[in-house]
């Protein structure tokens, strides 16, 4: 048999070598101010300098009343949890499709998470959650998968009429909105990720957001020992006795990827503008295509388009294992099209099914298994993942890409055997 399909022997479509794609744009002037910090302090012990312009800056982007500086959003996650209060024997859901350090950081305080399914978008559903509930529940906490704002506001409501707190981890959602409203500030706090390839980037890092005094306080005592806690909790406050030592946990973020944070935060609105209109291009190509469907959101919601998910229905291409078709994509210079691994339903991961190796203190019971959320399972399955470029000039090269999804569609039948 003959084929047009590079992976059966044909021409390939995209010849340009990889990677195709990078992220964070670094400028001259991402450059200077690396070198700029470079002079001005390597260590930063309180909120001073480039620690506190990135905060300031970044509590004027969000309208918040605090940000604070992490290492990473795992330590941004955790701090956030316990500075909510959140303990031994407490339960807390979380999304079942969702990237598995939004859970850990609890099983470390010795949290249940309590799994809930996905919505048709892949972020947590709201009709899941009530049955989820139990005297023993303390939060719901919230995943913008891949940059898509999840029904917060339906889970806002669902917070309140049961007393619990709503806490958002917004890892991939920087600057996204729900109306005049930024993702990150619908619940009592919301911790983000900084790491290479989220839209806004430190290279590594993270931060919280609150309004409130007490969470703030209390993210400081877990990760920001000493001079921060002793310059910012008020003497008067009985937890200012332990300033001095916190938790004795470190989470300070390293001033050069605050800089190179603060410098890509003045560039972040511009960067969506762009990734918006990229998005849209790939959306319209794909409009009258048969095979897959690109998620797309609702009215008056922007993403902030972390990545672009495209949904492979495996009836239409009859027998053909999406895995084969993501490998025809891949012969074809599709080198950035990507079926996410450890971002995955959490029951599929083994650290959720027996966490007694690991956590041989945890009290909690976790036991779950293969097939106990089927629809985030299948939307796992089905997800092929883009980046989404930002610059008009990258057009070119994501023409490239869509022409390559068309050919490999338009040639399944190929695959089969």
């Amino acid at each position: 048999m003959t084929s047009p399909l590079a992976l059966l022997g044909g021409p390939s479509s995209i010849r340009q070598k990889a990677p195709h794609f990078s992220w964070p744009p670094l400028t001259d002037a991402s450059i200077a101010a690396v070198v700029d910090q470079l002079d001005e302090a390597i260590s930063v012990y309180d909120r001073s300098g480039v620690v506190a312009r990135l905060e300031d800056a970044l509590q004027d982007y969000f309208d918040t009343r605090y940000a604070v500086l992490t290492s990473s959003g795992t330590a941004a996650l955790y701090s956030m949890y316990f500075a909510c209060g959140i303990g031994p024997g407490d339960e807390v859901i979380v999304p079942a499709y969702t990237f598995f350090a939004t859970a850990t950081p609890l099983l470390h305080l010795g949290a249940t998470p309590v799994l809930a399914e996905a919505d048709d978008s892949g972020n947590l559903d709201p009709a899941d959650l009530s049955r989820r509930i139990t005297d023993r529940t303390k939060a719901i906490v919230v995943t913008h998968m891949w940059g898509m704002p999840a029904q917060v506001r339906s889970l806002r409501r669902l917070a309140d009429k049961y007393g619990l707190q709503l806490l958002e981890d917004a890892s991939h959602a920087h600057g996204a909105s729900i109306g005049d409203q930024k993702v990150g500030t619908f619940g009592r706090a919301a911790a983000f990720s900084m790491n290479g390839p989220k839209p806004l980037s430190a290279g590594e890092g993270g931060f919280i957001l609150t309004d409130d005094e007490e969470v703030y306080h209390r993210v400081l005592l877990h990760g920001q020992y000493n001079k921060r806690c002793r310059n910012e909790i008020p003497p008067e406050i009985e937890l200012n006795s332990y300033a001095v030592t916190g938790m004795g946990l470190k989470h300070r973020i390293h001033p050069i990827a605050a800089a190179i944070a603060l410098q890509q935060l003045s560039r972040l609105d511009d960067y969506l503008t762009g990734r918006q209109y990229i998005a849209e291009h790939i959306a319209e190509a794909f409009e009258q295509t048969s095979g897959i469907t690109v998620t797309w959101p609702g009215d008056g919601i922007r993403p902030s388009w972390y990545g672009l998910t495209l949904r492979y229905d495996d009836e239409f291409f009859d027998s053909v294992p999406v895995e084969r078709f993501h490998a025809a994509l891949q012969a074809e210079g599709c080198a950035e099209i990507d079926r996410p691994g450890s971002t995955c339903p959490l029951n599929l991961l083994k650290l959720f099914q027996h966490p007694g190796p690991l956590f041989p203190a945890f009290a909690g019971r976790l036991s779950y298994a293969p097939g106990d959320y089927p629809r985030a399972e299948q939307i796992h399955h089905t997800t092929l993942k883009l980046p989404v470029w930002h610059r008009e000039q990258d057009l070119a090269l994501v023409d490239r890409y869509i022409e390559a999804i068309d050919k490999v569609i338009e040639h399944h039948s190929d695959l089969k055997g």
